[in-house]
């Protein structure tokens, strides 16, 4: 997990917008038009970097409709000091 999270945070473009990602997710579930909105984000930029995050176990989705709700997965939260590492090398 730890190397994919250099990866997904520290080693692409999008790394930033990632990481606000998975901050939103922490407060609470949320779907891509509320991420969207509350980031200020383009919806399909939004939806590209949940599928990133997914396909690396960093969250999975409640239910396979429209409105589903993203969590981050307990895999993930393990490693959450990790992820706090991360970011700090992002400022």
């Amino acid at each position: 997990m730890e190397k994919a999270l250099w990866y997904l945070i520290a080693g692409t473009r999008g790394g930033e917008n990632r990481a606000r990602i998975i901050r939103a997710l922490e407060e609470q579930p949320r779907n891509a038009n509320q991420l969207a909105e509350e980031l200020d984000v383009g919806y399909n930029t939004v939806r590209h970097h949940l599928e990133m995050l997914e396909d690396h176990d960093v969250l999975e989705r409640g239910g396979r409709t429209y409105g589903e709700l993203y969590f981050l997965t307990d895999r993930f939260e393990r490693h959450w000091e990790e992820f706090e590492t991360i970011t700090e090398h992002l400022e």
